[in-house]
């Protein structure tokens, strides 16, 4: 249910508390205070009432002492242009909407800008078997295995199609019929899908060889199994403006080794134990930018997969980047993993 002002107002006597349970219930960062029912007094955003614990004050400290009492407002006569110009100058999320008399009438949200369309081609590799999901994957790809309340590739595809994205080839291989389907010409979702049939499976690079058409510009590639909120267009950028050939997007993985860790050198002395470390790495997060001169490493029609290709490229002198991925990123490779993406798909994909 869509909640209104009314389901974010306080009364300027109630405590900080109240105002806490009020912005907690309503999950949108505020909170208003009003007088006489509607008559706006104040806000109160979370970061008023962190900065108000952090000075001291507690929990029954009233409201009003924690309120901003001259908060940004539109005007209800003002119209959607003028209030998202406001938000966005003040970068306010929401908006507190006043009629003549000073009352509150409505709240507005914050709608990101529109993007423009960008012919960047977009290669989603969706032809893997998902040997680790069986018995799920029996009857159906991986790709199309629900989280949420929608298949893993379905949202994958919009996300690029709410960056502005119109061109994405989906190479398909195990169950591709299905894919086919299910997703059509991409017409739904007002972009164009083109399909990619791997006679074999041909790898993570291997399926770019069967391309109709060669890219002209640096294209992304993508695994089909992937949830994230990755800002594809900052990764693009990046990838030009550093002038690679290929950019990997990394995560930082750790882990702890359960033992007592032995240095040592050449004559076995120990030199250093260390009780349980933590190691990190950088591995792969599974998404790609290639520059078209990339596909000529690739040897036509064989098994080819990225890691072989980026080391490819680095022997032969090619500059290869790394993009540091800190976004929500989830690689639906295994059950554990399906379950925590299904516990975690609303909080992050609405």
């Amino acid at each position: 249910m869509t909640k209104t002002w009314k389901d974010i107002s306080i009364p300027r006597e109630a405590s900080l508390q109240t105002a806490l349970q009020v912005l907690d219930n309503g999950a949108m960062q505020i909170a208003l205070v009003v007088d006489n029912g509607c008559h706006l007094a104040g806000t109160v955003t979370d970061g008023d009432t962190r900065r108000a614990l952090l000075r001291g004050q507690d929990l029954q400290t009233p409201v009003a002492e924690v309120m901003n009492p001259n908060p940004v407002t539109g005007l209800l006569a003002e119209g959607h242009e003028i209030w998202q110009r406001t938000m966005h100058r003040h970068s306010l999320r929401h908006l507190p909407l006043l009629d003549a008399a000073g009352c509150v009438a409505d709240l507005a949200r914050y709608e990101l800008p529109t993007e423009p369309v960008r012919n960047t081609p977009v290669i989603i590799m969706a032809g893997g078997l998902g040997a680790r999901l069986r018995p799920l994957t029996n009857d159906i790809p991986k790709p199309l295995l629900k989280v949420g309340s929608r298949p893993v590739l379905e949202t994958i595809v919009e996300n690029f199609a709410e960056q502005g994205f119109q061109q994405i080839t989906l190479c398909v291989n195990y169950r591709g019929d299905m894919i086919r389907e299910h997703f059509g010409d991409g017409s739904c979702w007002d972009i164009r899908i083109d399909y990619v049939e791997e006679p074999d499976r041909m790898g993570t690079a291997g399926a770019l060889t069967l391309l109709p058409n060669r890219p002209q510009e640096p294209f992304i590639v993508m695994n089909g199994d992937l949830l994230t909120k990755v800002d594809f267009v900052r990764l693009l950028e990046f990838h030009r403006r550093q002038g690679f050939a290929a950019t990997v997007a990394m995560r930082e993985y750790s882990y702890q080794v359960p033992y007592g860790v032995l240095e040592i050198n050449d004559r076995y002395r120990v030199m250093r134990m260390v009780e349980k470390p933590m190691e990190h790495r950088y591995v792969s997060a599974g998404i790609y930018i290639l520059d078209p001169q990339t596909i000529d490493l690739i040897p036509p029609g064989e098994y080819h997969d990225m890691p072989t290709l980026f080391n490819l490229l680095m022997q032969r002198d090619h500059s290869v980047g790394s993009f540091p991925l800190r976004d929500y990123w989830i690689d639906i490779g295994r059950i554990e993993d399906l379950e925590r993406a299904s516990a975690e798909f609303t909080e992050w994909f609405g």
